[in-house]
């Protein structure tokens, strides 16, 4: 029987609303399983049980795949924090980056950073990315605090309290020393604050 509806008839198959998050799951796992070299659309199509064409409409290259989801567990892991104060966001942001670093995904992903960084440019540029995003809300945090009328000092600097925060992960994870648990967060925010309040 026709129809006069002037529509064309769907062909294949639905769009899986899965299928993303799935994927995005995947090229996580293998990225810290098997590094960036080691991780191939291939293989991450065949973990998430889609085909290679699925992935590729979704992202141009493997780069944009492992860009997207690593943006996106870090997102996830330590998300924003805009709880009124300064110290408030502080707190928030570190006790989640330490929660997350002292699981066993956190770990192996300082562990690859460490040891891909040098050694691949692209997988560098991932974390590049990840920092200056962290680095733009950390300015933000500031800004309001500011704007709340908070003594945020002029030298107040987002790069540097980004930076000596994931120096301190990367060094513990050289040296084999466990990292900061959850609960030292209020110290490091002490020390943060004392660094940046007038």
């Amino acid at each position: 029987m026709g129809t006069n509806s002037g529509e064309r008839p769907r062909r294949g198959r639905p769009r899986d609303p899965e299928a993303e998050p799935r994927i995005r799951r995947y090229a996580v796992q293998l990225l810290l399983e098997r590094g960036f070299d080691g991780m191939t659309v291939d293989d991450v199509a065949e973990a998430a049980g889609v085909g290679k064409a699925t992935i590729y409409r979704r992202w141009a290259s493997k780069e944009e795949l492992a860009n997207d989801a690593m943006g996106q567990l870090f997102d996830i892991e330590i998300p924003d924090a805009d709880t009124g104060s300064i110290a408030g966001d502080l707190r928030q942001v570190y006790k989640d980056a330490l929660t997350f670093v002292s699981s066993k995904e956190g770990v192996a992903l300082v562990r690859l950073a460490i040891s891909e960084m040098n050694r691949d440019e692209q997988f560098a540029a991932l974390y590049r990315t990840y920092l200056e995003q962290r680095i733009t809300l950390t300015a933000a945090a500031l800004e309001r605090a500011r704007g709340r009328g908070e003594r945020i000092g002029p030298g107040a600097d987002p790069v540097l309290m980004v930076h000596w925060l994931a120096g301190v992960l990367i060094l513990r994870a050289l040296t084999g020393e466990p990292m900061p648990a959850p609960e030292d967060a209020d110290h490091l925010v002490a020390m943060t604050l004392r660094c940046i309040v007038e």
